[in-house]
């Protein structure tokens, strides 16, 4: 939270319109739809958490009740879905520890079990089970259309397609509305094909550039093939392809690059180029002959300062597209607190500024993402950002491990 906020610590919090941000964003394109990226477990305790920081409390209680409520019908919810990790799954751990500590003890009690991975495995599982089972009415209701929660498989074997596939059906299992994300690497994309051909829904997360996105078109596309011909039943499935949009220009070698050769990057100009990807890969998507999906734009900031104002570019300059945004509980903050006054044009078919463009295509590491045959699929695994990614997935996996292995070594003190 402090990390999207921290920036804007001074600026004025101006009058709030009647309609928050998000829903104004939302009219502009109404097939477009708006994803929690965080457990529904921890919802309750953001909505009141942000209430109180609230100058007009009411108002934003009732921005966030239509956002989400498990009191609304459940069409009436504007939040569509849900995309976890580990690290927000460990985070609805650590919103309730007394509760969590007592099923992992009840747990470990019950099965005798002493194997830390173990633990953890059936602790995760928990946490997904129970935020899948809060979006069902909503899976329902929609006809298998919304209400999908995402869980990951566990980043640590981002490159063993068998155990991701194994891991994807048993996630699955626990509810029709569980959507398996699986890392864009050259193993996650014969996972996604398999799962695909299962019937099983999958979102491919740590995925950034253009031949990614393409390679999960066609694992998408080629398992879809395999599901109709063995007659699997695809009624519930669904594809979303995510974006990770700042990780590309942040944790990458975008800055890099471009200091080598003299080019001076505004934040502007980072912005463009994590948006050009976006927009090339919305019309790739549209005209694939056998993909049938969304791509999902995630790790967006509240960026850049345009004449001493806050904007929101990754939702503005996107404004128009049918895909998906997911929001971070410290995403919608800032959007909610700090850009209450947005609005919103159909800006998605406009093309990016062509002196931006003719800059950022001299930084080989842009070029290369937004070339189509820029990156061989064995060279997703080495990929900067990704490898940055995965290690952040990583530590916060192995912390969950290390919170049950302590309920473990408890266990045995006893």
């Amino acid at each position: 939270m402090d990390e999207v906020l921290s920036q804007y610590v001074g600026v004025a919090v101006i009058a709030m319109p009647i309609k928050s941000v998000l829903e104004r964003l939302w009219e502009v394109e109404p097939e477009a739809e708006l994803w929690w990226d965080s457990s529904p477990l921890v919802f309750g305790g953001f909505r009141r958490r942000l209430i109180e920081r609230a100058p007009d409390k009411p108002l934003m209680a009732a921005w966030l009740d239509r956002l989400y409520s498990p009191n609304n019908r459940p069409e009436e919810n504007l939040l569509r879905g849900v995309t976890t990790n580990p690290r927000l799954s460990f985070n609805a751990v650590k919103e309730n520890p007394e509760q969590w500590t007592a099923w992992i003890d009840a747990w470990i009690g019950n099965e005798g079990c002493t194997d830390p991975e173990t633990v953890f495995w059936e602790t995760y599982k928990e946490v997904i089970r129970r935020g899948a089972l809060a979006l069902m009415p909503q899976f329902l209701a929609s006809g298998r259309k919304h209400g999908f929660h995402s869980a990951q498989a566990d980043p640590r074997c981002r490159l063993d397609p068998e155990r991701m596939t194994a891991q994807g059906v048993e996630l699955h299992r626990l509810s029709p509305n569980i959507m398996i994300k699986i890392p864009g690497t050259q193993e996650g994309y014969e996972a996604i094909r398999r799962l695909t051909a299962l019937g099983i829904p999958t979102n491919n997360t740590i995925s950034l550039v253009i031949p990614q996105f393409l390679a999960c078109m066609s694992a998408v596309a080629e398992g879809l093939r395999e599901a109709r011909a063995a007659g699997v039943d695809l009624s519930g499935w669904r594809s979303v392809i995510t974006a990770m949009s700042s990780r590309f220009g942040t944790l990458g070698d975008l800055h890099h690059q471009a200091a080598e050769r003299g080019i001076a990057l505004s934040e502007t100009d980072v912005r463009w180029a994590e948006i050009a990807l976006i927009k090339k890969a919305c019309t790739l998507v549209r005209s694939h002959p056998a993909y049938r999906g969304k791509m999902l734009v995630s790790s967006m900031r509240v960026s850049p300062i345009v004449g001493g104002e806050a904007h929101v570019w990754h939702l503005e300059k996107l404004a128009g597209a049918d895909l998906v945004f997911t929001l971070p509980p410290a995403f919608l903050e800032a959007l909610l607190l700090k850009t209450p006054n947005l609005e919103f044009t159909r800006q998605f078919e406009e093309p990016v500024p062509g002196p931006v463009l003719e800059k950022l295509l001299k930084i080989p590491y842009f070029e290369r993402g937004l070339r189509e045959d820029g990156y061989a699929p064995a060279e997703f695994n080495t990929h900067p950002a990704l490898l940055s990614t995965a290690r952040d997935f990583c530590v916060a996996t192995q912390g969950m491990v290390e919170f049950v292995a302590a309920r473990i070594a408890a266990a045995a003190a006893r």
